[in-house]
């Protein structure tokens, strides 16, 4: 076995000893004075390290009986990064991305915090120190701040020059680069115009404080040249806060991950041939192994089981809130909760070959494969800016051969503000500062927005895909119909309730409410037995009562005949039906069923309008899905499918070519929620189920779909108008900062009005995305 998780050299071994392999790495041992060793068994084992020793220890039997060697310990290879928008990258450790310049995160996502987000965060704050005092000092006259009337001309530019130089030549640098392998790679995008246009900014005011002679009298103002080190800290300060954003909205993706892990216990108790039982820690479990489980605990692994009975609760894997009835052969799922009696289960499925494992592989690769909005603005930018870049360089070359004297500070100034008012300091804020006030505006009206691509996405839905339980229903069965075929329904209802007070069944907490909320007096039952698969029966007040399925009532000898019509009927409106036998004789039949939401059936009303298909895909049976769904007016209905078959169902209609929003509310719809173009979660549901999904509504209700809807709308179009306004400003100011107006009328658009055109693009695209805030939804 391989040696791992060693950080010393192997011991020399003296020819002749006695030798020991170390049952932890594998590694051989000679055995001699001090050699650490533990009794196990009929056995003595040797170890090589204290770290050994303390594995071994913490779980014995996994090493000493060669589990160990089974379980073919290996080295995980390291991890593996891509593109979010370019799949297609992928590297061995982590960078930026040759084609966008975005950083490549983890293909699997890990506990670990991310870096560059910590990184960039540190970043952000310093540029935000320096741009403050940077504004204070250009503008602070304007608000009555005269700071550069008390610091006199040369000392402002002095302040200028050492706020700025730190943020340029150690905060911006991976925005240089950046900018740099765009060049290199030949895939010019936004950070190609931002290194160019922040550094030529900042050599422009560099040479401008150290060297003012060299620029023509036209550049003057009162006392020196004007400098744009505010614009150029100001433009690294708005990037950074978008940068860090987009990190932030990305790392929660891997929130999801975690906290499907966090589903699955630590540890294992694990039952021994000789009948002791320890807990062990999860990784070491290996197929074959016998395990306890407790009420109330979660299931280690995937397994069958082999002694006790129990109700499991398993809502993360089906969406269903009835917990299911095990019995010794039923097969259980790692993640699945425990509800009331102790089971031993025989691990049949661990680590890798778990479904839990595989729904974090689905969650996983889903959400690798998605594009962020960002990419309208680098397919703009990828013309945009070569085009620039043209145009300076054409400008500088018409300047220093036509201009007149001093013709190569004519050729600099033109070049420079051409770069200055094409850098697109609104295109980095274009997209966050939408995002961030359709999120504020959508957090009022209960909708909450993970990231921006969800709402590009959801604008553009033309299908959801709801799941039943949760999401149109309540998701906890309530007590519906009592129907008194002897005596009355108090009666009935009474003996029913009485009895389930002693049961495990699942339904039996609905009757119990039920009986509860009628404000009746229940009696104690006696001989109570359960029969699997059947029903209930004891004696309540000296009655023998039985309560359960039709197989029930035929084993008592009786006929269900006309009553079995008045169940049908409940059964066809979704309804689960239980007769109930007193005394020998059929006295009645109660329903259970989980109640559709008041707001449901007028929500799917208003996303029919919107122009919406809906279809339905539960864990239920057919009958009562399409009870539900005849009810609502849906679609289309899919029945009995598995949280896999809810991906395949998305997968299968976004083939056909449309855009998909998966609405749901339990770890089963974490696959299918990541894999959707859109994926909606409610937030009465699972933690996963909310981390995987793009939008969460928080009244847990599909009204908030409708809202969700309107909002994405009126936000693209936000951030579609803030494009335009990023770009309108620089595309009619370049050609005016090259100096196509001179010869005609001798304007000259000098660096710094340029500086201001293109902070007029910032405060309209700002301007325009607060209209946000008064959206109707």
């Amino acid at each position: 076995m391989a040696n791992h998780h060693h950080d010393h050299d192997a011991p020399e071994i003296t020819p002749g000893a006695d030798i020991a392999t170390d049952p932890v790495c594998g590694m051989e041992v000679e055995i001699k004075e001090g050699t650490r060793s533990r009794d196990y068994g009929d056995e003595t084992f040797h170890f090589c390290s204290a770290d050994c020793q303390e594995k071994f220890d913490g779980d014995p039997y996994f090493y000493a009986s060669g589990n160990a060697r089974k379980a073919g310990r290996r080295a995980q290879p390291g991890a593996q990064y891509t593109c979010p928008m370019h799949p297609e990258i992928q590297r061995d450790e982590p960078g930026n991305c040759p084609i966008c310049g975005m950083a490549l995160e983890p293909m699997v996502p890990s506990d670990e915090p991310s870096e560059e987000l910590a990184d960039f965060t540190r970043r952000m704050w310093i540029s935000v120190g320096a741009a403050v005092p940077l504004v204070i000092i250009t503008m602070g006259e304007f608000v009555g701040l005269d700071v550069r009337g008390w610091l006199g001309h040369q000392m402002s530019v002095y302040a200028e020059f050492v706020l700025a130089t730190p943020v340029i030549l150690w905060a911006a640098l991976p925005f240089f680069r950046r900018g740099r392998d765009s060049i290199r790679n030949l895939s010019p995008n936004m950070w190609t115009l931002i290194a160019l246009g922040v550094g030529a900014a900042y050599l422009y005011s560099l040479v401008a404080t150290f060297a003012p002679g060299v620029f023509p009298e036209q550049y003057r103002m009162g006392e020196g040249v004007g400098t744009y080190y505010e614009a150029a800290v100001v433009i690294v300060a708005l990037i950074f806060v978008g940068q860090v954003l987009e990190l932030r909205a990305r790392e929660r993706t891997g929130d999801a991950i975690r906290a499907l892990l966090d589903l699955a216990p630590k540890t294992a108790r694990r039952i021994l041939p000789d009948g002791s039982e320890y807990d062990a820690p999860l990784e070491n479990i290996v197929e074959g192994d016998l395990l306890r489980v407790r009420p109330g605990d979660s299931m280690p692994v995937d397994g069958e089981v082999v002694e006790g009975r129990s109700s499991v609760d398993e809502s993360m894997i089906t969406g269903e809130p009835v917990p299911v009835e095990k019995v010794e052969g039923d097969r259980v799922t790692g993640g699945t909760i425990n509800k009331n009696g102790a089971l031993a289960i025989r691990a049949t499925q661990v680590g890798a070959d778990t479904v839990l494992a595989q729904i974090v592989e689905m969650v996983a690769g889903a959400r690798r494969s998605r594009a962020p909005i960002q990419g309208l603005a680098d397919r703009v930018s990828s013309i945009f800016v070569p085009t620039v870049v043209l145009v300076a360089i054409v400008a500088f070359g018409v300047w220093l051969w036509a201009g007149p004297e001093p013709a190569l500070a004519f050729a600099i100034a033109s070049a420079v503000s051409v770069l200055i008012i094409a850098c697109p300091c609104a295109l980095g804020l274009a997209t966050p500062i939408s995002i961030t006030t359709a999120a504020g505006r959508g957090a009022q009206a209960g909708v909450l927005i993970k990231d921006a691509e969800a709402l590009e996405r959801m604008a553009r839905v033309d299908t959801v895909i709801v799941d039943k339980t949760g999401t149109l229903t309540e998701g906890k069965p309530r007590l519906t119909d009592v129907v008194a075929l002897q005596g009355d329904e108090k009666e009935v209802l009474g003996l029913a309730a009485a009895l389930e007070r002693g049961s495990e069944h699942p339904l039996a907490e609905a009757i119990l409410n039920g009986a509860e909320d009628r404000g009746l007096s229940l009696a104690t039952a006696e001989d109570f037995e359960a029969v699997t698969g059947k029903g209930v029966h004891g004696t309540v007040d000296g009655r023998k009562v039985a309560l359960g399925n039709p197989a029930m009532m035929t084993e008592l000898g009786l006929e269900t005949g006309e009553a079995e019509a008045q169940a049908d009927t409940l059964r066809s409106e979704g309804k689960t039906a239980m007769f109930v036998a007193v005394d020998g004789v059929l006295a009645g039949i109660v329903a259970v069923a989980d109640p559709i939401k008041e707001t449901t059936e007028a929500a799917i009303g208003d996303l029919h309008a919107l122009g919406l298909t809906i279809i339905m895909a539960t864990g239920d049976n057919q009958r009562t899905a399409e009870a539900v769904a005849s009810r609502l007016g849906i679609d289309e209905v899919r029945a009995g499918v598995l949280p896999e078959d809810k991906q395949k169902l998305v997968e299968e209609l976004r083939a056909k070519g449309a855009s998909v929003a998966m609405a749901g509310d339990g770890v089963n719809d974490a696959p299918a929620l990541a894999a959707a173009d859109v994926g909606i979660a409610m937030s009465t549901g699972a933690d996963v189920a909310v981390e995987s999904a793009g939008i969460t509504l928080m009244r847990g209700d599909l009204v908030g779909l409708v809202r969700a809807r309107k909002l994405a709308k009126a936000t693209l179009r936000n951030i579609k108008q803030n494009l335009f306004f990023a770009f309108a400003y620089n595309s009619l100011g370049v050609p005016i900062a090259a100096g196509v107006l001179y010869p005609a009328t001798g304007l000259l658009l000098s660096p710094m009005i340029a500086a201001a055109a293109m902070s007029l693009s910032s405060v309209s695209v700002i301007t325009n995305a607060l209209r946000l805030r008064r959206v109707a939804l």
